[in-house]
């Protein structure tokens, strides 16, 4: 889909696309195999602005906005899901909070080096008891004469353990419950730190996944965002951006699926034809077409509407719900029509599609569970009782 968009976006498009195709997949699957992550990749990423999209240019920013960067994380994750998380870890993440919480200080400091990728970013907020339900996160950040003390674990976060910079979040007054959460700016190599990478996953696997361990990190004040006690409204706004970011990419995994089983399709000889000439085969790919053109359009919106709030006003949760679960959907289920649409050949790894099949079923978990969104979704057509 290239209605709509404007000159410049076609052109970032465009740019995502052939760096992807040039740049990314020529080494993709060695990479996948031997869980490399590549961080030149991702500076060749930063030098292009696909970092940049949302911050001023004050900052080194280009400012195209959130539809900009929807786009092109599309067209990086239709060939690597994994490189498209950096987008999230990079941009979508820490830069939204500090640009809408965060002090003026703090974006000087924080955002150009995320933008140019000289830092690596993370954002922890998940912990081994503690996924959707954040407010029951036991990582403690005990209030001292010159700062705080974090002490606690996280799990789960993507990253690490490359990360140098990131959002941690910790509760200031576990009485306060979800209002006595705050969230710090953190030098991730400070002393106390330790980062582990987990390896044993089923798919991303040239996307750095960790754990965190924190004992006794001391902080200053100023790290902290926003204010104390803001932190679940700073991390709820925050995964409103990186749950854009992760319905993009499953988007753009759907129509990678779509556009490999319908080149297999008219290539694969069998009874003396083309396995696209049957109806079966048919329906598959008709199918698969629609999931992703629906989601790819529903990711769209949402973008747009992030990057028009002062007119659309409100906030945009409930679209960004509804393009992160359909994406997320779509894409698991293009990835397993493709499956069978490659039959045997799609479970070896001859060919690239049980890898896209792996990748998409993350999307089902990351950034809030299907099952989560739609309890999001649902939500807002409750209607309070009126006494």
């Amino acid at each position: 889909m290239d209605f709509g968009l404007t000159e410049e976006q076609a052109m970032l498009q465009d740019m995502a696309r052939d760096f992807a195709q040039n740049e990314i997949a020529p080494t993709v699957e060695e990479d996948e195999k031997k869980d490399i992550y590549n961080e030149k990749i991702v500076k060749k990423m930063a030098e292009l602005g696909l970092f940049g999209c949302i911050a001023p240019e004050k900052y080194g920013g280009n400012e195209m906005g959130h539809l900009a960067a929807t786009i092109a994380t599309m067209e990086i994750a239709k060939e690597s899901p994994s490189y498209g998380v950096s987008f999230n870890i990079q941009m979508n993440a820490i830069q939204s909070v500090l640009l809408a919480f965060g002090t003026e200080e703090q974006q000087k400091k924080y955002i150009p080096p995320l933008i140019t990728a000289d830092a690596y970013g993370c954002f922890a907020l998940t912990e081994a008891d503690t996924g959707s339900d954040v407010a029951s996160m036991r990582t403690t950040a005990k209030e001292v004469d010159d700062g705080f003390i974090l002490n606690g674990s996280k799990m789960w976060i993507s990253g690490v353990p490359n990360a140098t910079l990131g959002i941690i979040f910790a509760m200031t007054d576990r009485e306060k419950k979800h209002r006595g959460m705050t969230a710090f700016m953190v030098d991730m190599k400070s002393p106390g730190i330790e980062q582990r990478g987990i390896t044993e996953k089923l798919g991303l696997h040239s996307s750095p996944t960790g754990e965190i361990i924190l004992e006794d990190v001391k902080v200053p004040k100023d790290t902290v965002v926003g204010n104390p006690g803001d932190g679940f409204k700073i991390a709820m706004t925050m995964l409103d951006r990186t749950r854009l970011s992760c319905a993009a990419r499953s988007a753009g995994v759907a129509e990678k699926c779509f556009e490999l089983a319908k080149k297999y399709a008219n290539e694969r000889i069998q009874f003396g034809q083309p396995i696209i000439n049957f109806q079966m085969i048919q329906d598959q790919l008709a199918r698969m077409w629609c999931e992703h053109e629906a989601a790819k359009l529903l990711v769209l919106r949402a973008a747009w509407i992030v990057d028009n709030l002062k007119k659309v006003g409100g906030r945009p949760t409930l679209y960004i719900s509804t393009a992160k679960y359909y994406g997320a959907e779509a894409a698991v289920m293009a990835a397993n029509e493709a499956m069978k649409v490659y039959a045997s050949y799609g479970y070896g790894n001859e060919y690239p599609i049980e890898r896209y099949y792996r990748d998409a079923k993350s999307y089902q978990s990351v950034e809030g569970t299907s099952n989560i969104q739609k309890v999001i979704i649902a939500r807002n057509f409750i209607e309070e009782t009126r006494g």
